[in-house]
């Protein structure tokens, strides 16, 4: 059979493991979305969502230990009754002797192996996650750079506020100190933006390349972490899901049985023990809930427009026409980050809504306060019709 799309066998199918693999980010906008609606209520809980890949990644990690502990598998793949063996390569003579042709032994996971699927399953997709927000922010610092111009450091420099020179001077020394590592955070900002995107395309690869080997038949591994580990994931018999909760009791006992101290400390770790125990068995019981009822008020407020069709999108009007230049005022310098008042690079970007034109804060307030007029278009303008522009590149 070409695909396998039944579900007999030790060997799982294709959307058995696309469907445990698919399950964490389901958590995670499950959490997000929960988060968010409690922090309406409770403001403290913004501070959970502006470290989300940190407090993710913190849970995750506590919940696949436990789960790679307990059962030899990850999370998602223990809610499918899926279970992670080590495939050894028989030899010629084993091979003979065994009825079987695949040539591969199963046995359980080693220590090594425990740890590196914790890295595979969690660290990997934290570090990966970070990686692609500091490339979203250089990318996004491109393109401002492109409409208004490398940031020169300029926008701190200038006192418009007529602070004093001893401002200007400290703020000077206090720049000069941090420029070094200002620098080079930068470097490493464009190095990431620079070499991610390969990067990420080619585990992108790897990963479809697995998948549809994987879908294919043509190889036991559906991703390439599993492959570098040497695991493969089965789906586990009667007796092993049976065995489960016996094997967390034996597990839990004999944690407590290394409990050192007198009696009554032994007393007081045991108790905290069964306190956690509790609770991450009633936060795995949540988790599922949460991912389920995310789901279905998913679909719930999906109307049934959008899940027959895709809504329709139009295109954005285009732009009016840039208001055109008097002809005796003043002229437009070719590089749009020049000034056309100063003639110099801009700094603190402002505009004049009345025509639109960007000038230097100092420039375009003395021009206006003493003119009462656009430069460029001589436009009737006043000092309350300019616009600071705060932009961050």
């Amino acid at each position: 059979m070409l695909f396998q799309v039944g579900g007999q066998g030790a060997r799982p199918t294709f959307f058995e493991m696309a469907a445990a693999q698919q399950l964490p980010a389901s958590l995670r906008g499950a959490l997000t979305y929960s988060i968010g609606v409690l922090a309406l209520r409770r403001p403290f809980l913004h501070k959970v969502l502006d470290y989300e890949d940190e407090f993710f990644a913190l849970l995750m990690l506590v919940l696949e230990t436990h789960s790679l502990r307990t059962t030899d598998a990850s999370f998602s793949e223990s809610l499918y009754g899926l279970r992670r063996r080590a495939a050894k390569i028989r030899t010629k003579q084993a091979d003979i002797r065994s009825k079987s042709s695949d040539g591969i032994q199963h046995s359980g996971l080693e220590r090594r192996q425990r740890v590196l699927s914790v890295v595979f399953l969690v660290v990997l997709p934290y570090f990966k996650s970070k990686l692609h927000s500091i490339y979203n922010k250089e990318r996004e610092a491109r393109l401002q750079a492109s409409l208004w111009g490398p940031d020169d450091g300029r926008f701190e420099d200038v006192d418009y506020f007529d602070e004093g020179e001893a401002s200007i001077t400290s703020r000077t020394s206090t720049e000069t100190e941090g420029s070094m590592r200002t620098r080079l955070a930068k470097n490493i900002q464009k190095i990431i933006g620079t070499c991610y995107p390969w990067v990420h395309a080619t585990t992108e690869g790897l990963t479809f390349s697995y998948q549809l080997l994987y879908l294919l038949d043509a190889t036991g591994f559906y991703s390439v972490g599993l492959h570098a580990l040497g695991i493969h994931v089965c789906r586990a018999t009667g007796q092993e899901l049976m065995d489960t909760s016996s094997r967390i009791s034996k597990i839990r006992s004999r944690e407590r049985e290394r409990l050192r101290g007198p009696p009554w400390l032994k007393a007081v770790q045991g108790t905290l023990l069964k306190c956690a125990y509790a609770v991450l068995d009633y936060a795995q019981t949540g988790l599922i809930a949460a991912v389920f009822i995310f789901k279905m008020m998913e679909w719930w407020y999906q109307s049934a427009e959008e899940r027959m069709s895709a809504p329709t999108v139009y295109p954005p009007p285009p732009p009016p026409p840039p208001p055109k230049v008097a002809k005796d005022g003043i002229p437009l310098p070719p590089d749009r980050t020049i000034c056309p008042l100063c003639s110099q690079k801009r700094a603190n970007p402002s505009v004049v809504t009345v025509s639109g034109f960007v000038f230097c804060y100092a420039c375009i307030h003395k021009y206006v306060s003493q003119y009462k007029r656009c430069p460029v278009t001589l436009m009737p303008a006043d000092v309350d019709q300019i616009r600071r522009l705060f932009h961050d590149v």
